[in-house]
């Protein structure tokens, strides 16, 4: 079972995660922002993964600690339940709509963390300004050593938009780690190692 769970406590925030990759689309969220707690939900549901997260953070200075550090802990628990990535998909792409939104996110899970995003809404929604869907994404991509590329082509709506990109990621993700059983548990690289 490719499972982690992490902790992560600091002077600023106290986050704890559990994954389950080959899980079934549960989830069990409990953040102070209730924008993130919902685009955490739609990477579970439409990763089809398991997911728990609990955060505590000093939500006084705004969102920007709670939103980066449940990024790095995530990150790290997707690395870790990954392990060698042997027999994974490895690449894969998904343009999603919502309305009139839509979002591309392409990835690799290569063992190497590069990003590239470029999301267009610069407004607040509710307690979460959209920039930090951006600098969650950039951390995630670093810590769980993918390359992501994430692009909005269309949106006015900024939860529409938001929200595109929270599950194109999630139906991308879905794909790159789907074990291809004819790979037989092989590294998904002419180099035999991934990074």
């Amino acid at each position: 079972m490719r499972k982690a769970e992490l902790k992560r406590n600091t002077k600023e925030t106290n986050v704890n995660v559990s994954i389950n990759l080959d899980g079934s689309g549960l989830s069990k969220i409990n953040t102070p922002f209730g924008m993130l707690s919902h685009m955490l939900e739609q990477i579970s549901k439409h990763a089809n993964i398991d997911l728990e997260v609990k955060v505590d953070g000093d939500v006084e200075t705004g969102s920007h600690h709670v939103v980066e550090d449940t990024a790095i802990v995530l990150g790290q628990c997707i690395d870790k339940a990954l392990g060698d990535r042997s027999g994974v998909e490895r690449m894969a792409d998904s343009t999603v709509p919502l309305d009139e939104s839509l979002s591309m996110v392409a990835l690799d899970l290569g063992g190497r963390g590069y990003h590239s995003i470029d999301i267009q809404p610069s407004n607040q929604i509710g307690d979460f300004p959209t920039d930090m869907a951006r600098h969650f994404f950039e951390t995630l991509a670093v810590e769980s050593k993918m390359a992501l590329h994430v692009k909005t082509m269309a949106g006015k709506n900024e939860h529409h938009v938001i929200e595109s990109v929270f599950k194109a990621f999630a139906k991308t993700f879905k794909k790159a780690i789907k074990i291809d059983k004819n790979l037989k548990g092989s590294i998904p690289s002419t180099k035999g190692k991934l990074s």
